[in-house]
């Protein structure tokens, strides 16, 4: 059987596609990177081509979609997973409802599904490896996913990644609150730290590299190699989250009500009306699940940071630093789902208008927010 037969077709009623439609001209979220809408908005800027995410073309107009795994997707796969990367090659890049093909990134056989895909039999190394590294992040935060490149030698233009320079200079700021009272304890045998020590240290957590800069750091919590690495790449992101979440918690519980508000237009049976009463009931609980399960894995850093400075113990930070990388993965695509919920449903519904819809869409949407959510949903 040609390996071209198993690529999984994306039909134009699959509710993955359909609810991409929506994003063809706009931003991507934490759970979609649209190459095909970056090409449309920067094909103009020498650096698009220049320094392309993939250097496929096909693979370099495709979506890329963070996918929670359901039953008909598990068995794709030798280990099990809750969630991969599925890449989405439209027929037609003018009208993704006309479907595609798509394959998951670590299925079996997927090297030569992508390579069907993109017609493509030259040395693709460069775009496996920048698949390889999409996939082993958590969401597709445009932070994260520019920082996880840069550490490993990827230079990306920056039209890939939305963030605004504002963004940036807000999270500068952010960290540097954060992280003040422990150059204070890092720098307390050399005196007391000045704000140059401050931005110092802030400039090197954000940096690409873990260099020396970052010794007093690595000293006062007597962490060596790789794992130092590993934890202050995840501790960034960690950090990141924390910032993103002051803006996002507001936006999210707005987005909780309104879905309680949304006027569903068009004729439906009893069942239908049924499914849709209770889906925006599970939906507004479990996103607000969601939400406890992020607190709490924060509090974990929280309390072990305190602890830290409070009582100058780095017994529990060592050990929150030895396991974040596993919890960054968890939190990652957590905050992917809610955020994607936020972010989306912002775009499709202007803030102050009742959000309308008619019954087809609604279904849509109520069936992607459901997809992603990891929280069990239950009348």
């Amino acid at each position: 059987m040609s390996s071209l037969r198993n690529l999984k077709p994306v039909r134009k009623t699959d509710r993955v596609t359909r609810s991409l439609r929506a994003l063809e001209r706009t931003a991507s979220t934490s759970r979609v990177l649209n190459l095909l809408a970056i090409e449309a908005g920067s094909v103009h800027r020498p650096e698009h081509g220049q320094h392309p995410l993939f250097r496929n073309r096909t693979l370099n107009t495709s979506l890329i979609v963070k996918h929670r795994l359901r039953n008909d997707d598990i068995f794709l796969f030798d280990e099990p997973r809750p969630t991969a990367t599925k890449i989405i090659i439209p027929f037609d890049r003018r009208d993704l409802g006309l479907g595609g093909q798509s394959f998951f990134v670590g299925q079996r056989g997927w090297l030569e599904l992508m390579r069907e895909a993109c017609n493509e039999h030259s040395d693709m190394g460069r775009d496996l490896s920048v698949l390889r590294m999409i996939d082993s992040l958590p969401s597709l935060d445009p932070f994260l996913l520019r920082e996880h490149l840069r550490r490993h030698g990827i230079n990306v233009a920056p039209c890939y990644f939305a963030i605004s320079h504002a963004d940036l200079e807000q999270m500068l700021g952010f960290v540097a609150y954060e992280i003040s009272r422990l150059i204070e304890l890092a720098y307390r045998d050399k005196g007391r730290a000045s704000g140059s020590h401050v931005a110092r240290l802030v400039e090197a957590l954000l940096s690409t590299d873990v260099d020396e800069r970052l010794e007093p750091l690595r000293h006062t919590l007597v962490m060596e190699g790789e794992s130092f690495k590993e934890g202050v790449f995840s501790w960034k992101g960690f950090l990141y989250y924390k910032w993103m979440l002051t803006k996002l918690w507001p936006q999210l519980g707005v987005v909780v009500k309104e879905i309680g508000q949304l006027v569903i237009t068009g004729s439906r049976d009893t069942e239908t009306s049924r499914y849709l009463d209770e889906t925006r009931k599970r939906l507004q609980s479990s996103v607000m699940l969601e939400r406890s399960a992020v607190q709490r894995a924060l509090k974990v850093y929280d309390d072990a940071f305190e602890d830290l400075i409070h009582n100058g113990r780095p017994t529990a930070f060592r050990e929150f630093l030895l396991r974040a990388p596993d919890m960054f993965i968890s939190l990652g695509e957590k905050l992917g789902v809610v955020s994607h919920i936020a972010s989306f449903w912002r775009y499709r519904f202007a803030a102050g208008q009742t959000p309308t819809a008619d019954v087809d869409e609604a279904i849509d949407i109520f069936l992607d927010f459901e997809g992603g959510l990891s929280q069990t949903l239950s009348n």
